[in-house]
């Protein structure tokens, strides 16, 4: 029995409840994967799965088993890393998984570069506004967008990300356009729901010779109201759009409609976001001794990509590699 391809088969079939889709994920026939499940078992003297016609659901041995194989896959996926690393040119499957709205404008219209360049590589994109766990689902590079939160994983910023307060001019001719943060409290605002409150936090831009004499910057919070909360930039934009209510969205998703007169931007000279702490652009991957040679080959790419097209706000997106940060 090939072992580590058993595992591989295993692991595959656990995460997506199938033994179809894990052949195809992997590139085998659906009957090596049973054939692969069925050599495990009967090495480990242990039913791996439970099998009904909804799918496959592991078994209080399995659970255990596969905790222990994402560990083993893992550094054997790392040897291999670091001795590939000394070939020059990248190569391997490369999964990445990205938020939808943000990968679909300024990810995925790149790829037919990217492939280009490196054509010993394969992309395996998962789409998806959840922030999935990459060490237990296989994935090799996340794109993350805001403030990271505390974890074991490594980040290096791509690029700034800044939001703007907007909306559209049938909103404004209607219900007038706020000249104070302050004032968005009596507005309808369109919520985002994956944001940690309802609240949006303004910091008024200052001239570097006042900033610099001030010891803080003066912040005004503001509780929101409105009957909508989305949890989709794109549909965040087109209710804006359609006049719903005031909206802060993100620089990168804003620009046509600014640029069209589909949507105004408000308070100019306020600093807006959801939070308080910094939000960015983020590649985020699984702390290793020697980064992969496919995962820095796109890193490497979208970081020069974004340095030279993604200017969406003006900031120096420059930045190095570092573990994430705490809240």
């Amino acid at each position: 029995m090939d072992y580590f391809g058993a595992i591989r088969a295993f692991l595959s079939s656990a995460e997506l409840g199938s033994f179809s889709k894990a052949a195809a994920r992997i590139e085998v026939k659906t009957s090596t994967v049973s054939r692969y499940i069925t050599q495990l078992e009967r090495d480990l003297g242990i039913a791996l799965f439970n099998r009904s016609t909804r799918g496959l659901v592991l078994t209080e041995g399995g659970r255990v088993f596969r905790e222990h194989a994402i560990g083993v896959i893992r550094h054997l996926d790392e040897a291999r890393d670091v001795a590939s690393s000394l070939n020059r040119s990248p190569r391997g499957l490369l999964r990445v998984t990205m938020p939808r709205s943000f990968g679909r404008r300024h990810i995925v219209r790149h790829f037919p570069e990217f492939m280009d360049r490196y054509p010993k590589i394969d992309v395996d994109i998962v789409m998806t506004d959840a922030v999935l766990n990459i060490i237990d689902t296989g994935i090799d590079l996340a794109i993350r967008i805001g403030a990271l939160p505390d974890s074991q994983l490594m980040a290096r910023q791509l690029t700034a990300h800044r939001r703007i307060v907007c909306a559209s001019p049938a909103y404004l001719a209607q219900c007038g356009a706020p000249v104070m943060p302050e004032e968005l409290a009596a507005h309808t605002a369109l919520r985002f729901s994956l944001a940690a409150d309802d609240r949006w936090l303004f910091v008024k831009h200052e001239p570097a010779s006042i900033k610099a004499k001030s010891e803080r910057e003066e912040a005004v919070t503001v509780a929101l109201r409105g009957r909508l909360r989305v949890d989709d930039t794109e549909a965040l934009l087109d209710l804006a759009i359609a006049g719903r209510g005031i909206a802060l969205l993100p620089t990168w998703a804003v620009g046509d409609a600014l640029r069209d007169g589909k949507l105004i931007r408000l308070l100019p000279e306020w600093e807006a976001q959801p939070t308080k702490h910094a939000p960015a652009v983020w590649a985020v991957y699984p702390r290793k001794r020697t980064v992969s040679s496919k995962v820095r080959a796109f890193i490497d790419f979208y970081s020069a990509i974004f340095n030279r097209e993604g200017d969406w706000d003006g900031q120096d997106t420059a930045a190095k590699p570092r573990a994430a940060p705490r809240d």
